[in-house]
């Protein structure tokens, strides 16, 4: 389903317990929650030992780590992150994780990622 050419609502709310699961890869679950054509919130799940590309997008994000342990590398350095922290990536920045314990995050982009609810 696109955001082009819809209406939406003022407000929307999305319950947890009807949110579809969808393993985009191996080792990392999303749940695509909440959103509106300038804004999307999702939840990522990840097992201990997953590993995301490398990659970049036009979307800002914020992550905040609800559980886990994460290796973060951003343009050349790496950090870690764990439960309660949070970080924010401008769009065109080349970024990857590696989940070092099981893992739960929620992310915000900005705008829509029309490709996370198609």
């Amino acid at each position: 389903m696109s955001t082009r050419g819809r209406v939406f609502p003022d407000i929307v709310v999305t319950k947890g317990e009807s949110v579809p699961k969808t393993d985009p890869e191996p080792g990392l679950t999303r749940k695509v929650l909440a959103y509106n054509e300038k804004l999307l919130l999702v939840e990522h799940q990840m097992v201990k030992g997953w590993t995301g590309n490398l990659h970049s997008h036009l979307h800002e994000q914020i992550v905040y780590v609800v559980s886990g342990r994460l290796r973060v590398l951003c343009q050349g350095e790496t950090f870690e992150v764990h439960s309660g922290d949070t970080f924010v990536v401008r769009g065109g920045v080349e970024h990857g994780a590696t989940a070092l314990e099981d893992s739960v995050v929620v992310d915000v982009f900005t705008p829509c990622r029309e490709d996370y609810i198609k």
